[in-house]
């Protein structure tokens, strides 16, 4: 049951962080084409868009609210924050796309060991 858990964990993170680079580039892509300029999109950026979409308010109340407020105006932990604004958010997709595929091989190749093993 814990290998196919894993199997689709590692699929939803893997397809869904592949679209998402692939929408991201696509965004770049577009504002390039039609601007004549790259947009950089940090994962700090996505990270606050993303809250934004799902409708945390900058001045609300809770966790995501106080972090959705620190990734726009930070005060503290600077340093993580640069490292989050420098960091291009499809790097950061594209690195999670390859961890959720590790996890779908891996509980692919457990669920065939305990098949083969089950036989036995």
């Amino acid at each position: 049951m814990r290998a196919i858990l894993l199997r689709v964990c590692g699929a939803i993170v893997a397809y869904g962080c592949l679209a998402a680079f692939i929408g991201v580039v696509g965004v770049q892509l577009y504002r390039w084409f039609r601007e004549g300029e790259w947009t950089s999109i940090g994962v700090s950026d996505g990270l606050f868009a993303l809250l934004q979409r799902c409708g945390v308010k900058d001045g609300g109340a809770g966790r995501l609210a106080r972090f959705a407020h620190w990734l726009a105006t930070p005060d503290d932990w600077l340093g993580w924050h640069k490292i989050l604004a420098a960091i291009p958010a499809s790097l950061g997709l594209f690195t999670l796309s390859i961890i959720g595929n590790f996890a779908f091989v891996y509980g692919g190749d457990r669920l065939r060991e305990g098949k083969s093993s089950g036989d036995a």
